[in-house]
């Protein structure tokens, strides 16, 4: 019998996430657009025009994390931000033209990502990692003061 083999789960899920995010980062680097600002251009390419809360909720990050992320890519011209008509309180987010030229590079570059990640894996045991990692967003929810 053979005693339980130690994973080192935090550890290894912390390596991968900076290998991933260098790796990342170097591909994209001729592009200008970094991960974070991806994620975003990946919200809206599904539904422009998303409250600022919203695209905030759907990347995981707080009104000062997205707000940020927004502001800097206002400044690059990637997207827009316009009052919402019903709430001139709330804002929305539109993707610009070449918001929308960064969007196809970034689909592209996801098809290598996704091809690298899962290489050497059956798709039924890609099911049990994807299964397990969006266990944790339940397992650690996000806190109400971030």
């Amino acid at each position: 019998m053979n005693p339980r083999r130690e994973h080192r789960l935090v550890f290894l899920l912390n390596v991968a996430q900076r290998r991933l995010q260098r790796w990342i980062a170097a591909q994209t680097h001729g592009s200008g657009v970094t991960a974070a600002q991806s994620g975003l251009l990946f919200v809206l390419g599904q539904r422009d025009g998303v409250l600022i809360g919203e695209a905030g909720a759907a990347l995981d990050l707080g009104p000062a994390g997205i707000s940020g992320l927004v502001d800097r890519m206002a400044a690059a011209n990637l997207i827009r931000r316009r009052a919402d008509p019903d709430d001139g309180r709330a804002w929305r987010l539109w993707l610009t033209p070449a918001g929308r030229a960064a969007l196809a590079q970034a689909k592209a570059g996801l098809a290598e990502v996704n091809a690298r990640l899962t290489d050497g894996f059956t798709e039924v045991e890609i099911d049990v990692v994807a299964r397990w990692l969006a266990s944790l967003q339940s397992k650690f929810p996000k806190g109400e003061d971030e």
